[in-house]
């Protein structure tokens, strides 16, 4: 890692636990797609999709719970960021509001 990727990561105010989990986004209430979640922090969330996502749409996520113990975490917010990754993947930032 060079030192300007660790001075960014040193800014920023949660630790981002690294994930890649299959999860269901909703935006808008409506429309549902698979994504994966590439990692996660007490304020968003990144994740993986095949489509863009508008800026400011809301969106919830679901992220299953591998262990029947334990339920799925679930998260609502809005798309911060959307960069195109490749010609088919997209990186969506999502702002996390409420988590449970």
């Amino acid at each position: 890692m060079g030192q300007l990727d660790r001075d960014f990561e040193e800014k920023r105010n949660f630790i981002r636990m690294q994930m890649n989990s299959v999860a269901k986004l909703t935006i808008d209430g409506s429309q549902t797609m698979d994504v994966t979640c590439q990692d996660l922090s007490a304020s968003g969330l990144s994740l993986l999709s095949s489509q863009p996502i508008q800026l400011e749409a809301e969106v919830s996520v679901t992220i299953p719970s591998p262990n029947a113990q334990f339920q799925a975490m679930h998260s609502s917010g809005r798309v911060i960021r959307c960069d195109k990754q490749s010609e088919s993947e997209y990186q969506i930032g999502i702002e996390i509001s409420a988590m449970s």
